[in-house]
């Protein structure tokens, strides 16, 4: 069972239980997002076609954030003319929920959420202290393994 649908100008293959990213949305009521504009519908292996009555699918939001930059370079040769700009992204990661059409409800199964870990300070090994006057303890070691002794 997949459905496929349109959002942000994309168009998205989605199943019951997949995390999609799409372009940044404002989450709707309760975290939930609804995509009402489905373009097509499969209920089983060969079968594909248009949705005849309202099909919906709907979504929890999973994580809002930008994804990695992207660096934008504008050169002209022989001109000295360089400009450098970056540019993130803004995404919401959503979790297919349902996939409803023609009285049909197809539901990913529930998956339970984590329990926040406490928040314990971890210690770090502790560090030896650092010689001081480093360099010069080298400098002597060279000096002294260069210099030779007849006797």
């Amino acid at each position: 069972m997949y459905a496929v649908i349109r959002t942000g100008g994309k168009q998205y293959r989605v199943a019951p239980g997949d995390v999609i990213r799409v372009e940044s949305q404002a989450d709707g009521s309760n975290g939930q997002i609804e995509f009402g504009d489905v373009l097509a519908i499969s209920a089983g292996d060969g079968q594909i076609g248009k949705p005849q009555s309202a099909a919906r699918v709907v979504g929890q939001v999973v994580e809002q954030g930008r994804g990695d930059k992207i660096l934008v370079f504008h050169y002209k040769r022989k001109k000295q003319y360089k400009k450098l700009a970056g540019h993130r992204q803004p995404f919401t990661a959503v979790r297919i929920t349902e996939i409803a059409y023609d009285g049909q409800s197809f539901k990913a199964p529930a998956v339970e959420k984590k329990q926040p870990e406490r928040n314990r300070r971890r210690r770090l090994p502790r560090k030896k202290p650092r010689p001081r006057n480093r360099r010069r303890k080298k400098l002597r070691q060279r000096k002294r393994s260069k210099t030779k002794t007849y006797g």
